[in-house]
Parts: C-alpha cells; structure tokens; sequence
C-alpha cells in the first residue's frame, strides 16, 4: 500500500505572510507494504488524513495523506522537491498517529 504524505504551511509567520515554497510540491511517498499489520497501520492513518504542527512562533506545518498507486508514486517522486527536512514528521506520523516533536539525548 502506497501513501503519499504532502506538506504545506497553512500558517505562516513571515514578516510578508508567505512561505517562500508555497509554489513547489514537498512531498514523499511511504510504501507501507502488503501485510496485514501494514495495511492496518496505513489505514489508520488514512481515517485521519490530514495532521497538523504548530511550531509556537506563528508557522504550523500540515500533511494531508492519501492512498496512491504506482503510476502517481512515480509522478510525485519526480516532481517533489524533497520534504523541507520535516521527515520527522512522517515518522512521527507512522509510529504515533499525530505529529509529536522529537526528543533527542545525549549519551
């Protein structure tokens, strides 16, 4: 099962009110597999379908989630100009149904 995450900024906190990369596509397409479990998974997130960041300084960040198939994961791979460094965001997505901050350590 094919999902492709899309990001946008629906709120912006730029001195002009626009985000620089509104007129490009950031979005990465996450191949969920065929087993029952990861069918599961992906269609939890699916229900959902959009889920929403507030970074606290005015920008948030939103990602909508579809189903896709082979021929649109091949268009949008070519097309996306990568995920703006919010891949964290997918994992966080994938492990937990919302998008949560990291948390790093040292050690």
């Amino acid at each position: 099962m094919l999902l492709c995450f899309k990001l946008s900024m629906p709120n912006v906190g730029s001195w002009n009110s626009k985000w620089t990369g509104a007129n490009s596509l950031y979005a990465r397409v996450v191949n969920f597999g065929s087993s029952k479990k990861a069918k599961e998974k992906a269609i939890t997130i699916l229900n959902k379908g959009y889920f929403h960041y507030n970074f606290g300084d005015g920008w948030s960040a939103g990602i909508s989630v579809s189903q896709i198939n082979a021929k649109e994961a091949a268009s949008i791979r070519r097309k996306s100009a990568g995920f703006c460094g919010y891949d964290w965001m997918i994992e966080s997505i994938k492990d937990n149904n919302q998008i949560r901050p990291t948390q790093k350590t040292c050690g």
